[in-house]
């Protein structure tokens, strides 16, 4: 018997996988939240929604770029062997690095077009910190990677605000805090429970240099904070369906984060690790209803 493994044929889900579009969408609706949560006058829907759009678009390309700069670290890891650039079945050459500029280029400038220069420069910002300060820069070089890393998020709450108002108020600065602290504890929760691969490849995750255990704590020490800011823009005037999913939410990371440290297992970190993006889910969604649904019946 043969042990020659055949790569199966690529599907259209392969290829639009390659831009990490479940995380895109994800950055794509901080966006949105941000633009939710500015206060301004009528504005028309149009330059909101192609600003997300473009969001969405240039988190894809930077997933894309995420892919194709690490195809060989992937490789190696349980988590990622199956990517298309890992797995061999794609080659990472640089005509999908032209197209994956040339995607980011098309985003920024759809920004620009519908809104204003300062989403335009978030937009790029947001996409720039994932796919170069994180991904070559830091990733392989120190724990402090998915701190800094975190800005990305940040920055696609600030590109929403930008749609609505160039001059950016309270209620986006602090969600754009709010994303900053909450990507660590989220991906660290994620990492403890795959940090083997991280180990055994030698990336520096948080886990992979201080155990788990110890680790837990630092999730459970930035998750305090950021659900405490979380709420403080219901004080600049966002209202009660805001304050409830940030409560909401807020308290639900806070206690998975503290069961996690009780019990620092695999099982538990995912548990948190969902909590993380049900957590952010609420927040967002009170923001938008808040913001606008409300707003409008008001």
């Amino acid at each position: 018997m043969s042990d020659t493994v055949v790569a199966l044929p690529l599907g259209t889900r392969d290829y639009f996988g390659i831009f990490k579009p479940r995380i895109a969408a994800m950055i794509a609706l901080t966006a949105l939240g941000g633009a939710a949560i500015s206060p301004s006058a009528a504005i028309s829907p149009w330059p909101i929604a192609l600003t997300v759009i473009a969001v969405f678009l240039a988190a894809g390309s930077a997933g894309a770029f995420n892919q194709w700069a690490e195809a060989d670290l992937d490789a190696q890891m349980a988590r990622t062997a199956a990517r298309p650039f890992a797995s061999g079945q794609l080659v990472p050459g640089p005509g999908w690095l032209a197209g994956i500029f040339a995607l980011l280029a098309f985003a920024v400038g759809i920004a620009a077009i519908a809104a204003n220069g300062w989403a335009a420069f978030y937009t790029f910002m947001g996409a720039f910190t994932y796919a170069v300060v994180y991904t070559l820069w830091l990733k392989r070089r120190t724990w402090t990677n998915i701190i800094v890393g975190g800005a990305a998020g940040s920055f696609a709450v600030l590109a929403g605000a930008a749609a609505v108002t160039p001059i950016l108020g309270p209620e986006a600065i602090l969600l754009s805090v709010v994303l900053f602290l909450w990507t660590p504890p989220h991906f660290w929760s994620l990492a403890i429970a795959v940090d083997q691969d991280y180990r055994s490849n030698h990336v520096p995750m948080l886990p992979a240099l201080i155990g788990n255990r110890r680790c837990a704590w630092v999730i459970l020490a930035h998750t305090l904070p950021l659900s405490i800011i979380a709420l403080l823009p219901a004080w600049y005037g966002m209202g009660y369906i805001y304050l409830a999913g940030a409560l909401l939410g807020g308290a639900l990371f806070t206690a998975t984060s503290i069961v996690l440290v009780l019990q620092p297992t695999k099982r538990r970190a995912i548990q948190n690790f969902l909590a993380s993006l049900l957590q952010l889910l609420l927040l967002l969604s009170g923001a938008v209803i808040d913001g606008w649904l409300v707003g409008s019946v008001l």
